[in-house]
């Protein structure tokens, strides 16, 4: 029976069809969640360490992959026990928990993503203000608020949905998200459902509309400079749109799927539902590691050390 009144505990249901193989997803998550630590964790490590990388750029670097760890911190744990356990159940408490960490994560990350922007449009189209326009102080409170504004905007998105009558426990997903707590109310839902979008336009919007604007503005900037300048350019401002590109698109994916999950097979349904928590945690490490000439080196001065070290 599906209904009940008061319910308590969730059914996580999108394990049902996962389960003949659920070994095998238990250890390529295990796999990909361990890479994603260690990636993550290296470039943190490299950054932290050497002083002639504690400058703005860098620094955000570092807040972005720190909010990696934190986001997949919010799904892998649990998704892993999952895969072992008999059962997928979860507290209502832990499941509104789970959905204001991973939208916490999702927020801070395209807010993280235009304060790289406004770096790089300041360092090349207003070079002789940077040091003016970008100083510690003001990258105190960009991080302050890449992290403060989207909790409290989450926060009151989650005491709503507590304040939910629930009368099913059924959640077509292997995690919990704010859409599947809703429809699994009785209730009226269109205050939450509409504070949901509110939120949602004001997380996402500003930033890629912002990041969009600034790249337009440094590419007539680079048109108009010098082959050396357009090098230099392209080589600190590609990692941050190819990785602004995969967050948005597998974002989207996201909100694609809880609109088409009904239409498409159900495996490629929760790849897409956890490609926002797969690619980009991914995907910034490797990307700026490679593409960062000054990152690059000090890593690779590291692992010389190490090797010498082990030499001897």
């Amino acid at each position: 029976m599906d209904y009940f009144t008061n319910v308590t505990y969730l059914s996580l249901e999108g394990h049902v069809e996962l389960e003949k193989y659920r070994y095998v997803y238990f250890i390529v998550c295990l796999a990909v969640y361990l890479l994603i630590i260690c990636c993550n964790s290296v470039v943190i490590f490299v950054i932290s360490k050497n002083k002639h990388l504690h400058e703005p750029m860098y620094i955000f670097i570092a807040a972005l992959l720190c909010n990696s760890l934190f986001g997949t911190a919010a799904l892998y744990p649990k998704l892993l026990n999952d895969f072992l356990s008999e059962s997928q159940t979860v507290s209502r408490e832990a499941c509104i928990f789970q959905a204001f960490f991973i939208y916490t994560y999702g927020a801070a990350e395209f807010t993280l993503l235009s304060a790289m922007a406004y770096d790089r449009y300041v360092s090349i189209c207003k070079p002789l203000q940077y040091a003016t326009l970008v100083k510690m102080s003001t990258i105190r409170k960009f991080l302050f608020c890449c992290w403060f504004v989207p909790s409290c905007e989450t926060g009151v998105g989650m005491i709503l949905m507590y304040q939910l009558t629930l009368c099913k426990f059924k959640i077509n997903r292997i995690y919990c998200n704010n859409g599947a707590i809703v429809q699994l109310s009785c209730g009226d839902t269109s205050i939450k459902t509409s504070y949901g979008m509110l939120i949602f336009s004001i997380a996402v919007f500003p930033p890629v509309m912002f990041v969009i604007y600034s790249y337009m503005v440094i590419l007539v900037v680079c048109l108009k400079s010098s082959a050396e300048c357009r090098r230099k350019a392209l080589q600190t401002c590609f990692p941050h749109l190819l990785i602004f590109t995969s967050f948005t698109c597998t974002s989207c994916f996201e909100v694609i799927y809880g609109r088409l999950d009904t239409h498409i097979p159900h495996i490629v349904a929760m790849v897409l539902s956890v490609e926002n928590m797969v690619i980009p945690p991914l995907l910034n490490p490797i990307v700026y590691g490679i593409k960062l000439q000054e990152i690059l080196n000090s890593i690779k001065k590291i692992f010389r050390k190490k090797k010498t070290h082990i030499s001897f």
